[in-house]
């Protein structure tokens, strides 16, 4: 195939935002490699040569939306002298941050399989971003402390975190509250909630972070 016309250099960036326009205008994945290229006036072999599939592509955008998030946490001066709590916090806010700023892609990518979240293959990269976040933050937190008795278990801070993930992400695609602030509160609720289990004192966060989730899903 030939693409007559088309001088600009392309990027997985530039690829990305061919296909999130796609299908936002179209409502669909595009048929096939072919049909996309040929309508965003790109070569065949130059996605092929930065994806090898539409799947690779998809995992692709959900991996961006880490390392750009992990960027502008690196490009916060106070960033480095946060507690690991703040840490996280200020990960998933930022994290929803820039999903709202593609809600409506992110809501055509998900929609259908909100209950099997857990399952997408496009979230498999980000999965492994979040629980490797993670468990450096537990593994910084561990490195202070000297008894072996009072350290934490990367494996299953790290995996609490993902299921945190996919709670907030559900919770965030049903918001419907003005600037997502209701997202925001269960943000910073659950990510209380999960330290504090970590710092064997979670009753009153629980309890606190329980009623919350009832009256937003059940009330």
């Amino acid at each position: 195939m030939t693409a007559k016309g088309n001088t600009t250099k392309v990027t997985d960036d530039k690829l990305i935002g061919y296909y999130m326009d796609y299908v936002l205008e179209h409502e669909v994945i595009p048929q096939s490699v072919y049909k996309f290229c040929k309508e965003k006036k790109v070569k065949e072999e130059e996605f092929y040569a930065h994806f090898g599939s539409f799947d690779s592509l998809q995992t692709h955008i959900w991996n961006k939306f880490f390392s750009n998030t992990i960027k502008l946490l690196e490009n916060n001066e106070e960033y480095g002298a946060f507690s690991n709590k703040d840490k996280m916090l200020t990960f998933f806010f930022t994290f929803f941050e820039l999903l709202t700023l593609n809600r409506s892609y992110v809501l055509f990518s998900l929609e259908g399989q909100r209950n099997t979240m857990d399952k997408l293959k496009e979230l498999r990269g980000l999965r492994s971003h979040i629980k490797n976040f993670a468990t450096e933050l537990i593994d910084e937190a561990n490195a202070g402390k000297n008894l072996r008795i009072t350290k934490r278990n990367p494996k299953v801070f790290s995996e609490g975190a993902w299921i945190q993930f996919l709670f907030l992400l559900k919770f965030w695609m049903d918001d419907s509250s003005a600037g997502f602030e209701k997202t925001d509160l269960a943000i910073e609720k659950s990510v209380t909630s999960i330290f504090d289990v970590f710092e064997n004192t979670p009753l009153e966060s629980l309890l606190d972070f329980g009623k919350f989730l009832y009256k937003e899903n059940f009330a």
